[in-house]
């Protein structure tokens, strides 16, 4: 082991209680009150595309700027693409500039979140409340009045236009 590896770690090991801390403070932040599924990823393999698969179940991301989704701003309901949960409405949508679809706010009760540490420093992901799909991240960077971005991978959401009938919720096996 490098010394200067060693001596970071041991630098940064006071802040890890810290870190317990957040993490605990954000999974209580929202949790999900819709009845969870009991399936596995595998379940969804050939019920959704191979990017939607990999975003939602093995939490990988999109590029930016990939999704139509992006720059739609259509009134209607985001929905899960895989279980078809309702997760946003439109009138909750805004341009943060990053690329991917951005909300103010989810639906109340439909999903549930968690720290993530993929990057090193913690970051609250959010999964849908009913098949656990990984949805993306959320950020405390957001327009009033919540100040919160719900930043989503477009490839994990289907647009329902208003007006046109939600769809069947999937996965009840």
């Amino acid at each position: 082991m490098k010394r200067r590896t060693l001596l970071s770690g041991l630098l940064a090991a006071p802040a890890l209680p810290l870190l317990t801390a957040n993490a605990q403070a954000a999974d209580a932040f929202h949790e999900s009150t819709v009845q969870a599924l009991d399936l596995s990823p595998d379940y969804w393999r050939d019920k959704i595309s191979e990017a939607a698969w990999k975003v939602l179940f093995e939490e990988d991301t999109e590029r930016p700027r990939s999704s139509p989704l992006d720059k739609l701003y259509d009134d209607g309901t985001y929905v899960c693409a895989a279980c078809q949960l309702p997760l946003f409405l439109s009138e909750h949508k805004f341009d943060s500039g990053t690329g991917w679809p951005s909300f103010t706010q989810p639906i109340a009760g439909h999903m549930g979140t968690k720290q993530d540490y993929a990057l090193i420093w913690p970051r609250t992901e959010y999964h849908c409340g009913r098949c656990g799909g990984h949805q993306g991240h959320v950020f405390n960077d957001g327009p009033p009045p919540r100040g919160e971005r719900w930043c989503n991978n477009g490839v994990a959401l289907k647009f329902i236009a208003a007006g046109e009938p939600l769809p069947a919720l999937r996965g009840d096996a």
